[in-house]
C-alpha cells in the first residue's frame, strides 16, 4: 500500500517526501533474475508480504548482496535500504490527533559492511527492535545520541499524516519514516501500519478513550437526526468515563516492541 505515498498531493517549502525502490517478489525464479532488479541496489530490506500480525510476518533481513539471497523465501518484498543515521520516526495516527516520535532503528551501512559480509544477510524482527535484541553492544549506538536528533517538521508530518488519512479512508494507523542521510530534507516513509500497537505511544490512554467516545456520540446524534425523535434519549461518554484512563505515557527513546501488521507494498 506504499503507493498511496506517490499518489499524495503535498506541497512543503523546504522538505521532499517520497517512497524508497522497491519490488515485489512471489517467487525464487524472480529473485534470481538480474532484470527484475533493475534499478534497485544493495543493501535492500526483504520483508514478508504476509500482514497478519504473527511472528513471521515481522520476520525481515538486511540482505547486502546476492548471496543473501538463497536464505530467502518469497513473497517477500524487497526495499532498497537507505542509510539515516540510525533513527525511525514512528508516526501515530488517531481520528485528528498526530503524534511523531524517534526510536532507535538500523544503522548506517558503510560501503566496508556492503562487501565485507560473509553471510550475505542479517535476520531481524522489527526494525526498531534490532537495537534492543541484538545490538545493544555497537559502538554505534553508544556514540549516537537519540536526544540530538532534530524532529520532522510537525507541519510536514501532519500534512503527510492527513493525506494518509484521507486516500486509506482510515482514521487508526501508524507509519514509519526516516530521513535521508544523503539529503537533510528529504524524508522516506517505508511502512504503513494498518492495524498498530498503541501503547508505546505517549497518553495513547486518553487519546483511544476521546477517540472512542467522539464516536459514539457522532453516531448517537446522527441517529437522533435521522429518526426526528425529539424525546430520544443519548447516552454519551461523559467527562467522568474519560478521567477513567490516565495519561501518564512517556515514550522516552524506547525501542518499539509493539505488534503491528505492516503494509508493505
Amino acid at each position: 500500500m506504499l503507493q498511496v505515498v506517490s499518489e499524495l498531493k503535498i506541497e512543503h517549502e523546504s522538505n521532499t517526501f517520497g517512497i524508497p525502490k522497491q519490488i515485489v517478489i512471489y517467487d525464487k525464479e524472480t529473485l534470481f533474475d538480474r532484470q527484475a532488479w533493475e534499478g534497485l541496489k544493495f543493501p535492500v530490506i526483504a520483508k514478508p508480504l504476509v500482514a497478519d500480525g504473527s511472528a513471521k510476518s515481522h520476520k525481515m533481513a538486511l540482505v547486502f548482496n546476492h548471496d543473501g539471497l538463497d536464505n530467502l523465501k518469497p513473497p517477500i518484498v524487497l526495499q532498497e535500504f537507505v542509510n539515516h543515521g540510525g533513527v525511525i520516526f514512528k508516526v501515530y495516527v488517531v481520528g485528528g490527533y498526530v503524534k511523531c516520535v524517534k526510536r532507535k532503528s538500523l544503522p548506517d551501512v558503510s560501503e566496508e559492511e556492503k562487501l565485507g559480509s560473509l553471510d550475505g544477510l542479517m535476520s531481524f524482527s522489527q526494525i526498531s527492535n534490532l537495537a534492543n535484541n541484538e545490538r545493544t553492544d555497537d559502538k554505534y549506538y553508544k556514540m549516537m545520541q537519540l536526544d540530538d536528533t532534530e524532529m520532522p517538521p510537525q507541519s510536514f508530518i501532519t500534512d503527510i499524516a492527513r493525506g494518509l488519512q484521507q486516500a486509506m479512508k482510515l482514521n487508526l494507523f501508524n507509519f514509519d519514516v526516516i530521513r535521508d542521510a544523503r539529503f537533510g530534507n528529504r524524508y522516506l516513509i517505508i511502512d504503513i501500519n494498518y492495524f498498530p500497537g498503541y501503547a508505546k505511544m505517549p497518553g495513547y490512554e486518553t487519546l483511544l478513550t476521546d477517540f472512542f467516545c467522539d464516536i459514539v456520540q457522532k453516531k448517537e446524534k446522527d441517529g437522533v437526526e435521522s429518526t426526528g425523535l425529539d424525546s430520544y434519549e443519548v447516552l454519551s461518554c461523559d467527562d467522568e468515563v474519560r478521567k477513567i484512563v490516565s495519561c501518564d505515557g512517556d515514550d522516552g527513546g524506547d525501542l518499539n516492541i509493539e505488534e503491528e501488521n505492516p503494509i508493505q507494498v
